[in-house]
């Protein structure tokens, strides 16, 4: 996993090397083992290394073959890449290093952008080509890593990450007034938005061609899809148990292979824990799980210690538990702000970045947990829509609103500054997703919000962000491209009984002790955040005083104090704090020099 960025000139002025240097050290953190820039004429392609794979220089990057008349700058890992490999050494083509990266190179060169298609990983890369003069960037199915890129009309700039990207000259800072409506309704914004008005982002799924004179051509080449009239009932529970115990361990597998050292973030919840056994499998006495806790405040336990020592005393890991104290939460939370390319609501960012910093001291890679509640129905409030009848896609809008939203539209023009009173746009985006989906159930189409919009600007991108913020390399296991389209397959009563994840909770009580699976869901706990008082609620003071919220000009100044006045009160329908959203926007800016 590295940091990428690129810059493209249309017109007779030539790319900028110094550019591209100025960017590339701001994604330093995202491979602080090598870098390297790449430039002819009017294209200069930049790399930052975490190197993972074929750890010598024959697979540095920007990666040139100048006999295919191609260029690489790749994010990511390819699962798939030695069978990949193979296929394509049939084909004549030889290789000079063990990297997946020239495999991606020379699979470009074989079969197109087709070979997106053939790639299971997560990735985000740009391939130049020598001949056409056309830059191609694609994005993986799920969006697990980021490709932000800047709205130019004579250049076309992209980076890894967006505060990298805003090293470029000439970007619109202002807010887009779309991005901050979506921002304080659903804590996240849909693609291709990004809170700046100059910044885009590609989304998951996605080819992007840029042509000589700077037209742009997008293609979707996989969508997700969850429909119950669709699924899978020819089936039994045991065939599904099996096909979920084989399909996860193959992942989990796969997602291990690296030539540095690995291990597992072990929360001890259901989901890290059915990764270490299924890991456990191969090989226990090498494996390296990792745990963290806080605080508690106000009686809320800031840790889960008890069910992730539990796990790895079971399976016999190499366990390392990290204890948080809050006046190290505090001290970090400026720079956890400023790893983030967007601004992400949940409080257990804090928790990620601080336990990235300390996993990277013992390994390079590690795998998580995260997409199982998504894609195998773990949260709480799918249960509110399972017995929704069907109907047409504006039903499901509403419905999937009425669930998620944070905020009605008339509480969001209260909010905000009549300057960004734009017009209420739920509905129409809802709808659309809704209609993309396929069916007329409205959990499906809850199911569909959560595990693609939702999940890939929000969980997915904590993950990268506070991960890489570290140089650790983070991969997920339960959105492998396998297991993504087992759950997808699946009947829904296969994932919604037993409170949610009934299938994975099937495989954990074959897999896990009993404590671990039979229990309440905990989510991460950070309490100094989500009570929001103290040395937090003074630092939110501070940044939405009087005179900032005057000078940004984005909101209501009464609305900000009826929030400041009532911190603990006012929450989203998720538990998360009105006023932490609020507040962490300003404090993003700033900590953005925006």
């Amino acid at each position: 996993m590295c940091g990428i960025a690129g810059q493209y000139q249309f017109g007779a002025q030539d790319a900028s090397p110094a550019d591209l240097e100025r960017v590339s050290l701001h994604q330093r953190s995202r491979g602080p083992d090598a870098r390297g820039i790449f430039s002819i004429n009017n294209m200069a392609l930049a790399h930052r290394r975490l190197k993972i794979f074929d750890l010598s220089e024959r697979a540095a990057q920007p990666m040139v073959d100048h006999g295919l008349g191609l260029a690489l700058t790749f994010n990511g890992e390819i699962y798939n890449f030695l069978e990949l490999r193979r296929e394509l050494e049939g084909l004549g083509y030889v290789f000079v290093s063990d990297s997946d990266t020239e495999v991606v190179l020379k699979a470009f060169h074989a079969w197109g952008k087709a070979c997106i298609r053939r790639f299971n990983g997560m990735f985000a890369f740009a391939i130049w080509d020598w001949e056409t003069e056309k830059l191609v960037l694609a994005r993986d199915r799920m969006g697990i890593k980021p490709l932000y890129y800047t709205k130019k009309a004579d250049t076309f700039e992209f980076a890894s990450s967006l505060p990298a990207l805003l090293q470029f000259k000439g970007i619109d800072t202002s807010i887009d007034r779309d991005a901050l409506y979506y921002y304080l309704t659903f804590h996240a914004v849909p693609e291709p938005l990004t809170l700046l008005a100059g910044i885009r982002k590609l989304p998951p799924a996605t080819i992007l061609t840029i042509d000589p004179d700077g037209t742009r051509h997008e293609e979707t080449y996989w969508r997700l899809q969850i429909n119950e009239e669709r699924a899978d009932h020819t089936l039994t529970v045991k065939d599904w148990l099996a096909a979920t115990e084989e399909t996860l361990s193959k992942a989990t597998q796969r997602q291990l292979a690296a030539d540095v050292p690995t291990g597992i973030l072990l929360s001890g919840g259901l989901d890290s824990s059915l990764l270490v056994a299924l890991a456990a499998q191969r090989n226990s006495a090498d494996l390296k799980t990792f745990a963290i806790g806080f605080e508690e405040v106000n009686g809320q336990s800031g840790d889960e210690f008890v069910y992730s020592d539990l796990v790895a005393e079971h399976f016999g890991t190499d366990h390392t538990q990290i204890f948080v104290p809050n006046t190290d939460l505090n001290e970090a939370l400026a720079d956890c702000v400023s790893a983030m390319s967007e601004p992400m609501v949940s409080h257990d960012n804090i928790g990620f970045y601080l336990l990235s910093h300390e996993v990277a001291k013992h390994v390079k890679v590690a795998l998580s947990g995260q997409g199982a509640d998504e894609i195998f129905a773990g949260y709480h409030w799918f249960e509110k829509l399972e017995q929704e009848p069907p109907g047409p896609a504006q039903r499901s809008a509403q419905t999937i609103a009425d669930t998620v939203a944070d905020r009605s539209y008339g509480e969001y023009k209260r909010l905000v500054s009549p300057h960004f009173h734009s017009n209420e746009h739920s509905g129409t985006f809802l709808e659309s997703l809704a209609t993309a989906n396929g069916s007329p159930h409205p959990i499906d189409n809850l199911l569909a919000y959560e595990s693609t919009f939702a999940m890939a600007n929000g969980p997915l991108s904590r993950v990268d962000n506070m991960t890489m913020a570290a140089g650790l390399e983070a991969r997920v296991p339960f959105l492998d491209d396998k297991v993504v389209d087992l759950a997808a397959s699946m009947p829904l009563g296969y994932k919604m009984a037993d409170g949610g994840k009934a299938i994975l909770k099937r495989l954990g009580r074959k897999l896990l002790p009993k404590a671990v699976v039979d229990r309440p869901k905990g989510y991460f706990p950070v309490p100094a955040l989500n009570q929001v008082q103290g040395r937090t609620l003074s630092m939110l003071r501070g940044v939405l005083s009087i005179d900032n919220i005057r000078k940004r000009g984005i909101f209501n100044a009464s609305a900000v104090q009826n929030l400041l006045d009532n911190p603990l009160t006012q929450l989203t329908p998720a538990g998360a704090s009105k006023l932490w959203q609020v507040g962490l926007l300003e404090y993003w800016l700033q900590r953005q020099g925006v």
